[in-house]
Formats: C-alpha cells, structure tokens, sequence
C-alpha cells in the first residue's frame, strides 16, 4: 500500500498530457508535469512523496516536505480559518492544523512547532502544537554531558524550549545563551541535568572544560583571526554580548579574560571600539 505522508517509489505507468501516472497497490497517482524529472519516461521508478489534494485525492510529488510523518518541524502559519490554521511545509498545499490541534489559537505570519502525523479519521497528513503525547521524557534515555541535537521550539521568561533529538523537550536558561535563537534554529548542545520530575536543562557549552582552557581556547581563536584578517576586530570591552557572538562564538565574559591575558602577554592594544594585533 502507499505510504501517505512519506516517500514511496513508484513506477510510471502512463504519460498523459498534464503529467505522469505512477502505478500503485491503492490505483495509479498522478504525478503534475511541472514535477516530472527531465527524461522520465514510463517504466522508470521515481521517489516521490505522496499526501491528498485540495479535493481528497492521492497526488505526487517530487517535492520535499520540511516534515513527514512522525517528524517534528518549526513551519509558518500562512492562513487561518474557523476550522483550523495552515502551514507552509514546502508544498503546493500548505498543512492543516485543525483547531483543536493548537495549543494557542494560531497568527498568519508567526512559526510554530508542530509534530506531522496521519490523521486516522481523514485519513490526510495534518499537524498538531500540542506536542506532549509525541515526546518521552516519562522515559529518558540520556545521561547528563551527552551531546545532542536541538530545536528552538519556543520562547519563556526564563529561557528557551528546545527540542532534543526530537525525543524530549528540555529548556536552555535566557542567562546561559549568548546568541540570538528564534523558533526553527537548530544547535548542538549538552544535556545539563536531568531533574528527578525529568525536565532536562541543556546548555550550548560543552562539558568538562574549565575557565582557563576555555580562556587559552577563546585567545587562539581570537589571534587565528586577527592574523587572518587585517590585524584588527571591531570588538572591545564596551561590545554587546550579540555582536561578541555573531563574529567569534563566545560570551563576552570569555572574550574579555581572552583580550585580558593577550594584552598581558603583549601580543594586541585594546582601544575603546577595537582591538588590534601589536606591533613589533
């Protein structure tokens, strides 16, 4: 049977003049022209991803979605409606989320995380805000200092909701992040602590590394990229945490013990705006 809500590979078993038919155990599916691979002829095999139409039928494309089903995805809401909201997800027809499926009613133009799933009832791919009963931290299998993949799911007063490895959600502290992270970023981060209520925090600093390497660290990045560049940096003292990050990845704490002990050692000046490799 066809795996709606995923990839399948089919074979072409017509032309027609809008198109292609692709052969399947649930009746041939249209595959749009406008989606036919260049030289496609009948008889070859294509990997297509397969959902229904506006008018409830089966369609292909060549397309890929930013989720399938079982898979979590920060998308777009493009429009809202009595009966629900729709998301960009990188096809021609954007994703339902039935109202009953938001956490909070949804705003054109704002990005929500949401988890794909294939709604028995309709039997279409649609999408849910409410994503308590898609995660596990009832059982988590993870230690504290593993390395993990996040998702910004979401924004509180006191931090950031992240999404590890698309298995749990944990929370990363607003006075712990030096860089600007809006919903849909992704980061490798550090599992924290794991709480005996089992809600995870998670920092983006890898375990393990004590002030002083972290400071020689930060020192050999910052010489690597004054001698790689034209011998100064529009950094300072007096330079927001934001830019600090966006131009060396650090926090500006790091950065002034860094500035400090190469300033001690003789090898830059430090200027109220800049900072310079020293001459001589």
């Amino acid at each position: 049977m066809v795996d709606l809500g995923n990839y399948n590979e089919l074979e072409i078993a017509r032309e027609v003049d809008f198109g292609v038919y692709l052969s399947s155990e649930d009746g041939d599916i249209l595959l749009p022209g406008k989606y036919l691979p260049e030289g496609a002829k009948v008889g070859d095999k294509l990997r297509v991803f397969i959902y229904r139409d506006s008018e409830d039928r089966m369609i292909a494309t060549t397309l890929e979605p930013y989720a399938t089903i079982g898979e979590f995805a920060c998308l777009t809401c493009t429009d809202e409606t009595p009966f629900g909201a729709f998301l960009d997800w990188g096809l021609e027809k954007d994703l339902l989320v039935p109202l009953n499926n938001q956490k909070n009613k949804m705003q054109v133009g704002r990005k929500y995380c949401v988890y794909v799933y294939l709604d028995e009832t309709s039997d279409r791919v649609v999408a849910t805000s409410k994503l308590g009963k898609y995660l596990h931290n009832e059982d988590i299998k993870l230690s504290e200092g593993d390395e993990v993949q996040l998702l910004v799911a979401g924004l509180t007063d006191i931090g950031i909701k992240v999404l590890i490895n698309s298995e749990y959600m944990g929370i990363l502290y607003k006075n712990e992040v030096f860089q600007d992270l809006r919903i849909g970023d992704k980061a490798t981060g550090y599992i924290k602590l794991i709480r005996p209520d089992n809600k995870i925090d998670v920092t983006l600093r890898k375990p393990g590394i004590n002030q002083k390497e972290e400071k020689d660290d930060a020192a050999d990045k910052i010489m690597r990229s004054l001698e790689q560049g034209s011998g100064w940096m529009p950094l300072s003292d007096n330079s927001s945490p934001e830019d600090i990050y966006q131009t060396l990845g650090m926090s500006k704490k790091t950065f002034k013990r860094a500035i400090g002990s190469l300033y001690k050692a003789g090898k830059i000046t430090i200027e109220p705006d800049n900072i310079r490799l020293k001459k001589g």
